[in-house]
């Protein structure tokens, strides 16, 4: 077998941490026998400043024709004055589209050696394991018109059925594949958006009979997250809700290192990445937690390639890890973003034959 794997390193510690997924990546693939092109182009901030634009022709067709696609990080101050299309997200906005990879997948799941890490007391987040489903492709994020001048500035959140109905069937069917429950979240006592969602994950509910479902504001569910985690198994939500919550399970986990993500669509490459930003603050210092990066590479595994079992052995080393004590800065320790890479490197060869991997 043979995959084409896109890298888009991007700013800031993106580039730190990206190498040391594509190390993992590696290894991972020879030991399933799957022979890996890597093929690094460039995106954000570091793309403006080669080529005049944050998302070139050249990346976009690159990643398009890809099995998978591997992101970093995008921004940084350098780039903060820009406006419009010339924003470094604006980049990253514009590959989701172009890729339509409408459902963003973010695990959370807390490791049991960082419980007493977390800034939340220990039997809140004890057994934590939850899945954050974020429409990715519409919403505010998207919503046309969009005007600013000196004094006002509109955005516009617009949904359609269909569009909520695609990613709200990602995550029924998630929710089936684990424990049955899933938590809708909108703003439906206000927004007309968030009726129209509402109604339409109620009415999908009928065909998922062995799911569970139930509904919830965001502003009350913001705090729900962080006070009773363990009720949570799958969420789905619009993309502006999605981003913001997201980013606060990482309280949870103990850092936005920890934190991977999988951006699908209905064919296409998937978008693999950290959820964490450029921490232009530690970038270029080998401190940057690699494992969100890391764990992502497990998810193009599971959903790119369909190999389960080398995301499981991916994982695994993970977990060897923090259990023998690598730990980055952000969560406790003193290891570096490469010591941590290489010591998840290390521990795949152990892992590969109650993975069922081979070499």
């Amino acid at each position: 077998m043979s995959v084409r794997v896109v890298t888009l390193p991007g700013d800031g510690i993106g580039p730190e941490v990206t190498v040391q997924a594509v190390a993992v990546l590696r290894v991972a693939a020879a030991s399933a026998d799957i022979d890996v092109l890597v093929e690094e182009h460039l995106i954000g901030g570091h793309a403006i400043d080669e080529a005049g634009t944050p998302l070139p022709a050249e990346s976009l067709a690159a990643a398009k024709a890809a099995d998978a696609v591997l992101l970093g990080a995008v921004g940084g101050p350098k780039w903060d004055h820009l406006s419009g299309d010339q924003r470094t997200g604006a980049g990253l906005l514009g590959l989701r589209a172009a890729l339509e990879v409408f459902a963003n997948l973010r695990p959370v799941r807390v490791h049991p050696r960082l419980v007493e890490h977390t800034v939340l007391r220990p039997d809140v987040v004890r057994g934590v394991d939850l899945v954050v489903v974020r429409e990715l492709t519409g919403g505010a994020y998207y919503g046309q018109p969009r005007h600013r001048d000196e004094t006002t500035a509109v955005d516009t959140i617009a949904y359609s059925r269909a569009e909520i109905e695609r990613v709200a069937r990602v995550a029924f069917t998630l929710a089936t594949e684990r424990r049955g429950r899933l938590t809708s979240v909108d703003k439906a006592n206000v927004l007309m958006t968030s009726e129209l969602w509402r109604q339409t994950v109620s009415t999908m509910a009928a065909e998922y009979p062995t799911v569970s479902l139930d509904h919830a504001l965001v502003d009350s569910f913001a705090m729900h997250l962080v006070t009773h985690p363990r009720d949570l198994d799958v969420v789905v939500t619009e993309n502006m809700f999605g981003d913001i919550l997201s980013d606060e399970s990482a309280v949870l986990a103990g850092s936005l290192g920890m934190l991977p993500s999988a951006s699908l669509g209905a064919s296409g490459p998937g978008l693999y990445e950290p959820i964490h930003g450029t921490a232009p603050e530690i970038a270029g210092q080998d401190r940057a937690n690699p494992y969100g990066a890391i764990l992502s590479v497990a998810l193009l595994f599971r959903h790119s390639l369909q190999r389960p079992q080398v995301a499981a052995a991916i994982e695994a080393a993970v977990e060897s890890c923090i259990d023998n004590g690598v730990l980055t800065a952000d969560i406790g320790g003193s290891a570096s973003t490469s010591a941590a890479g290489a010591a998840v490197v290390a521990a795949l060869p152990a892992r590969r034959a109650a993975a069922g991997v081979t070499s």
